[in-house]
């Protein structure tokens, strides 16, 4: 029996612009419950701008986005913040404050009254940074943290909001190899088994390939590739959205796209190479 009810979020006829330069034009795309999406492709062409407009930060040029078959627009923030969590690139703390409180603040949504966390906002921070190994955090001052550190907090107070879609803009900056590879299972086993979905910007196609479900390429000219992450994000078509000549290799049942031998000269030429977000 097949699923009638709306996806997490949707895509309809969705067009975005900056200046002069189309960056998405006419994408029309439901993200369900159960999936893992990166958005690719090169600097400038998009990805922090279509994050913003599917998450309501951004208004469209054309077009619209829904979140469970309701536009953003008729959403309450508040009510749209359960449902709907948000990990900007950009993490700056102002202020000293413990990893837990910093957490924390993503249990706004939930609060009511005075607006006073209780014990299952402060269970829902400790479990967060549990999934990402961060207990011995808790009391850490977030201006003592190194990049990394502070990205992996980031995603934990993500996680802490509760709300079953969340929309990634570079989760993975700053860390290293094995933070990286430990942040994707964690969504992973995250997204399992639950009406859950997420989207992520990423620059790593190989991480892209081995866990996320699907893949939406853009190569900023408006244009852009949507389907099953393989499909997506072939050597063709990321060596057309990057500017440089890819090729996929293998070694038993490991696949990785790395850049083909030759003259870089073609990726100066990129139409997005000097481009905006």
């Amino acid at each position: 029996m097949s699923d009638t009810r709306a996806p997490l979020l949707a895509a309809h006829a969705l067009t975005l612009r900056a200046g002069a330069r189309t960056l998405v034009e006419s994408l029309t795309q439901r993200f369900a419950a159960g999936e893992i999406w990166c958005v690719a492709g090169a600097n400038g062409a998009g990805k922090t701008t279509l994050i913003g407009a599917l998450a309501g930060l951004r208004e469209p040029s054309a077009g619209r986005v829904e979140v469970e078959g309701i536009a953003l627009a008729h959403w309450p923030p508040v009510r749209l913040a359960r449902r709907r969590a948000l990990m900007p690139q950009d993490q700056r703390d102002a202020f000293g404050a413990s990893v837990l409180d910093t957490v924390l603040l993503n249990r706004y949504p939930h609060l009511s009254g005075w607006g006073w966390e209780g014990d299952v906002d402060r269970a829902a921070a400790h479990a967060a940074l549990a999934m990402l190994g961060l207990e011995a955090f808790a009391t850490r001052d977030v201006l003592s943290l190194s990049g990394g550190e502070r990205q992996r907090v980031a995603l934990a107070a993500a996680l802490c909001q509760g709300a079953p879609l969340l929309l990634l803009d570079e989760p993975l900056a700053h860390l290293d190899l094995h933070h990286q590879i430990a942040c994707l299972e964690t969504l992973s086993r995250w997204v399992r088994g639950e009406d859950r979905a997420v989207l992520f910007s990423c620059h790593d196609l190989n991480l892209a390939r081995r866990f996320a479900t699907h893949a939406l390429l853009l190569d900023g000219r408006g244009g852009f590739h949507a389907g099953p992450v393989r499909e997506v994000l072939t050597p063709e078509r990321a060596s057309t959205a990057f500017g440089h000549p890819l090729v996929l290799i293998r070694e038993g049942a490991h696949e990785a796209l790395v850049p083909a031998l030759g003259p870089t000269s073609s990726l100066l030429h990129s139409p997005v190479a000097n481009g905006g977000r």
